[in-house]
Parts: structure tokens; C-alpha cells; sequence
């Protein structure tokens, strides 16, 4: 199973209020299709899935949000894209597939979330290192 694309679709950023108490910050993740797909241009005996997937980042109480859609292309062989294909149609995944995909989109759209958001000089959503001082 590999990752051979990735590709945004949308980015969205929009700040709201200019200031607000008590924010809260809260992230999102849905895939709302995965299906079997073809290219003209990779030559390959494995089977092709494309996953369509929205990464959301709500400031609260209607301060700011960040709406990132896109769709990762993944080579699989053709028992595992069987399994996934039969599993979504309950909106279920293997679980190898499932953690595969939900960490590829975390790691590229947490990232870019983090960029659009400094942008609009919101709070990090993710927790960032830090260096402190030993007391």
C-alpha cells in the first residue's frame, strides 16, 4: 500500500471577529468518498484508490475557520482494495488503510491549517515544542 498522490483542492481561511474571550479550538476530519479510480498516466498492475477528504479548524465562539478539502491517490493490491471498498459502503475502513490515510492527511493538512492561521494571526491548533527554561 502506497501513498502515489496528493493533492489539495481547497483552502480556506477566514477570520471572523477580531477578538473573542475564551476561544476554543476544535479540528475535524471526514472523508466523504473513497472509490476505486483509474489515470492515463501511471502504468501499473495494482489497483488505484482515491480518497476525498475535508479538514476543518473551528475557532469558537465564531472567531475564525479553515477548510481544507483535497484527495490522496493511493497503489493498492487488489484484495486490500476489495476490502476497503466493501468496508465504506458501511463507512468503515481496515484499520492498516485507515491509520495510513487518516495520518497522511493529518500530517499535510495540520500543516498547512498551521500556515493559513498564522496568516490570519489566529492560535495554533496543534500543540507546537517549546523550550523552557529549567527551574
Amino acid at each position: 500500500m502506497k501513498v502515489i498522490g496528493f493533492n489539495f483542492t481547497k483552502l480556506s481561511a477566514e477570520r471572523l471577529k477580531e477578538t473573542v474571550e475564551d476561544i476554543k479550538i476544535n479540528t475535524e476530519l471526514d472523508f466523504p468518498e473513497i472509490k476505486e479510480t483509474k489515470s492515463p498516466f501511471l502504468k501499473i498492475k495494482e489497483e488505484l484508490l482515491e480518497a476525498k477528504f475535508e479538514y476543518k479548524v473551528n475557532y469558537e465562539p465564531g472567531l475564525a475557520k479553515v477548510v481544507i478539502q483535497g484527495k490522496v491517490l493511493f497503489s493498492v493490491d487488489e484484495k486490500t482494495a476489495n476490502e476497503v471498498l466493501k468496508q465504506w459502503k458501511k463507512k468503515n475502513l481496515p484499520e492498516d488503510f485507515r491509520i495510513l490515510l487518516v495520518n497522511v492527511v493529518m500530517r499535510k493538512s495540520a500543516l498547512k491549517a498551521l500556515t493559513l492561521c498564522d496568516e490570519l494571526n489566529l492560535p495554533v491548533h496543534v500543540p507546537l515544542p517549546t523550550l523552557r527554561k529549567n527551574k
